[in-house]
């Protein structure tokens, strides 16, 4: 039997979009190395969790999120929420490091973990700029971290929101292992310690545990995006009727919403960024040409 990513998952709360989810739930190959811009190289390599250059630090968050699945940060180059909290820990500490970058292209991962490394996001913005650039998915558990940071810049095509949670539930119908009912909830007490989806008792408890879920994350992006919270879900409607959140949303209306607040290429990103935060380069001195050229001379003798 074919196992997939998707296997290790199945039973978890996700915050996670269709847009890009699933095929990364299926398969996914490893990433040799992220490249942040073309002209200034500042390239991290898979299973790194950050790059640090000319006052930058860049964090990668991509594929499936997951609490500390290390062999896919490893080997798949997927970012883990416990490597997220070390890696802002270790750049606000970092003397050399001005600001902080998220290179974002995750369609967002599992709910277990994620507070702890929001707050992380939050806590080093609170002590230095952290950007987000969206290049080109931030949805769902990823768009939560997304929310934390100081900005958030989205690239021509990208998509970021997909504000929601749901989960995958399985009741048995036979006997054997073939026979079970695949049930998919989106969010809305516990008869049981595993409610069964194919009873309305069982179907609520399911829903209570995600709406519970999807109300942090909406005071989450409130507090982050600065949105007040009566506001949020009228601005993530796509009718206008509150239940009707979740979508994802181009760069255009994804400012107008208020859940980013530039649009940018990746390039014209980093050359603003690191002309904000690059170190002026020392001035040398004509007295010190001097002796180099002559230095150069008697080489050449």
């Amino acid at each position: 039997m074919r196992r997939t990513v998707g296997h290790y998952l199945q039973s978890s709360a996700m915050a996670l979009s269709h847009h890009g989810g699933d095929a990364l739930l299926a398969f996914d190959l490893p990433i040799d190395k992220m490249q942040a811009h073309a002209g200034e190289a500042i390239t991290v390599e898979r299973g790194e969790r950050y790059a640090v250059a000319r006052g930058l630090g860049v964090v990668p968050v991509r594929g499936l999120l997951t609490p500390n699945m290390f062999l896919f940060e490893k080997y798949m180059g997927w970012t883990t929420y416990q490597g997220l909290e070390a890696s802002m820990a270790d750049l606000v500490s970092n003397e050399d490091c001005s600001a902080i970058v998220l290179d974002m292209d995750s369609p967002g991962g599992m709910v277990l973990g994620i507070e702890g490394a929001a707050a992380a996001i939050a806590a080093a913005a609170s002590v230095k700029p952290v950007h987000v650039l969206v290049n080109p998915l931030s949805a769902s558990a990823a768009y939560w971290l997304a929310s934390q940071a100081s900005d958030i810049t989205i690239t021509p095509g990208a998509l970021v929101g997909s504000i929601g949670v749901r989960l995958t539930a399985s009741s048995p119908q036979e006997t054997d292992n073939w026979g079970d009912r695949w049930f998919e909830i989106s969010s809305s007490n516990a008869r049981a310690k595993n409610p069964d989806p194919a009873t309305e008792a069982g179907m609520a408890e399911l829903r209570r545990a995600l709406d519970e879920t999807e109300a942090q994350f909406h005071a989450a992006v409130s507090a982050g995006r600065g949105i007040d919270p009566g506001q949020l879900t009228a601005q993530l409607s796509v009718t206008g009727d509150p239940a009707d959140g979740g979508a994802v949303f181009g760069p255009g209306q994804a400012v107008a919403r208020g859940l980013g607040d530039t649009v940018e290429s990746r390039d014209a990103f980093y050359a603003r960024v690191m002309a904000d935060y690059a170190p002026a380069p020392r001035q040398q001195s004509r007295a010190y040409m001097a002796q180099a050229a002559a230095a150069q001379a008697r080489a050449a003798l």
